[in-house]
């Protein structure tokens, strides 16, 4: 399998667009899937019989095909990448719902007595205690979540979107492998790319660990 590198050349604006296209459909899922995780999560923790119910959902959600939750939304937001952005979110739940909801369990007791005791208010304490020490499994939901979409928005190519899945069509189409390898290598990087941003995100977030280390 040979690499035609002047057609690489020849469309190295297509493969700018497309990058960051995939980039946007994939990081888009994952901001929404924090948004709607975290209260959740927040709702699972405090209200024990509601745990196993919204864990459970999001197991169901996931376990519908890509393919098939992009096509029972054709309906309601047709072929657009409103389409794309809701199937991945609806993915990424399930991830970092469960990851939150961990994170938030992990934190001592007594370290939220401590707070209670000190007169800081519930809110203020989940804000400035619970989730700032529930952050490293937090981030570790977020960043499966992000590779997860990456690898994902490619499937979306099936409803005339899919970023840097279109090359893979185009490269199979024509039986030309050139596009095919540019999509997935560029796919992997974006991934790498993501996640060590995310690791060093997560870094900076963190400074008492780096302390403690």
């Amino acid at each position: 399998m040979t690499i035609d590198w002047s057609w690489i050349g020849d469309h190295t604006d297509d493969l700018t667009s497309l990058t960051f296209s995939h980039l946007q459909a994939a990081m888009t899922a994952v901001f929404l899937g924090l948004l709607i995780s975290l209260p959740l999560a927040v709702l699972a923790h405090r209200v024990r019989p509601l745990r196993g119910f919204l864990l459970g959902l999001s197991n169901v959600l996931f376990t519908i095909p890509s393919i098939a939750i992009f096509v029972l939304l054709l309906p309601i937001s047709g072929l657009t990448r409103t389409t794309t952005v809701i199937g991945l979110t609806v993915y990424t739940l399930v991830v970092l719902l469960r990851n939150t909801v961990e994170g938030l369990d992990s934190v001592p007791a007594k370290t939220k007595e401590a707070a209670k005791a000190m007169g800081t208010r519930p809110l203020r304490t989940l804000l400035t205690v619970e989730f700032p020490l529930a952050l490293p499994v937090i981030m570790a939901g977020v960043r499966i979540a992000t590779v997860m979409s990456i690898s994902l928005v490619s499937v979306a190519t099936y409803i005339g979107d899919g970023g840097l899945g279109q090359l893979f069509t185009d490269g199979f189409q024509r039986d030309f492998p050139t596009p095919v390898i540019a999509g997935v290598v560029l796919t992997i990087l974006l991934a790498v790319v993501g996640d060590a941003l995310l690791v060093a995100l997560q870094y900076v977030l963190t400074p008492w660990r780096r302390r403690r280390a």
